[in-house]
């Protein structure tokens, strides 16, 4: 991998890794578009490292609380029903269907996975399953404006370890590129009622245990076949800093706005690349058969 590939595919990270339109599905694509090698699982899971470290950053206040109190829960009963403190276990069994499932499908996401034809469907599916919620979720906070009875949209203090497991098993299919960890994490919590703010900082907070475990864990890949140490350091650096502006613009963006602009990006971005592999302009497995 050339310093330049390292570049434009850090940028990538950084740029998709927050928005509901999938960052592996597209550090993928730009490389088969390209005409580089699939820059691999590995790559992708390491540089999510740098995009988790600008989470740990911008909530570093949500982060440091909740930390706090799980902590004093540990040793200190009374702290156990602290919302803050329960938040914390919930992202602990939030990330337990992703941990299991990433281990038991290792060898599934580093290979049959990774079809175009696959990333194409998935694109398509959840971008719809995405705008489906999202318009749910309009209809609904139209309805509580208007105060109709039974549309009160939850927040963080209305989550339970039921809607913490079906957060957890929502992330869980970003293992598949195309689907988008944040946009099925959001999806889920739209679906089950909660705000838009609400669903999408909960999807940045889960993230966080299964994201740094998996960069981690296949840091021992770096240096086998085209990915070297050097390229690979900096696009996570590249992607820190463009994932952190993005997270910024993000939070403000769903305060106001609808995610239909997604949607619709997805849904054309999932037919353009069944046309290209249609048509034989590119191969479902283009990439795949070098590194």
């Amino acid at each position: 991998m050339s310093w330049f590939e390292s570049f434009i595919l850090g940028l990538v990270q950084g740029l998709t890794e927050f928005l509901p339109v999938s960052s592996s599905a597209h550090l993928r694509l730009t490389a088969a578009f390209a005409g580089w090698h699939d820059p691999g699982a590995a790559f992708t899971a390491i540089t999510q490292i740098g995009t988790e470290t600008a989470v740990l950053i911008y909530f570093r206040k949500d982060i440091a609380t909740i930390l706090g109190a799980w902590f004093r829960s540990l040793r200190d009963k009374s702290m156990r029903s602290d919302h803050d403190a329960q938040l914390g276990w919930l992202v602990i069994v939030g990330s337990i269907p992703i941990g299991v499932l990433g281990v038991t499908l290792k060898d599934q996401i580093e290979g049959p996975f990774r079809d175009l034809r696959l990333i194409a469907t998935t694109l398509i599916v959840m971008g719809v399953v995405l705008g489906v919620a999202d318009r749910l979720a309009a209809r609904a906070e139209r309805d509580t404006g208007r105060h109709t009875a039974g549309n009160h949209r939850k927040t963080l203090k209305d989550l339970g370890v039921k809607d913490g497991l079906i957060y957890g098993f929502c992330q869980a299919l970003a293992l598949i590129p195309g689907v988008s960890r944040s946009g099925a994490t959001i999806s889920g919590g739209l679906l089950m009622g909660y705000t838009r703010e609400s669903a999408a900082r909960y999807s940045f907070l889960l993230a966080i245990p299964a994201v740094l475990a998996s960069g981690v864990y296949e840091l021992k890949d770096v240096g086998e076949g085209h990915v070297s140490w050097g390229p690979t350091v900096f696009a996570t650096l590249i992607a820190f800093g463009v994932g952190y502006a993005v997270i910024a613009w993000f939070m403000k963006f769903i305060t106001t706005k609808s995610f239909m602009p997604f949607v619709y990006y997805r849904i054309a971005l999932g037919v353009l690349l069944f046309v290209l592999v249609g048509t034989d302009v590119l191969s479902p497995h283009a990439g795949e058969s070098a590194g």
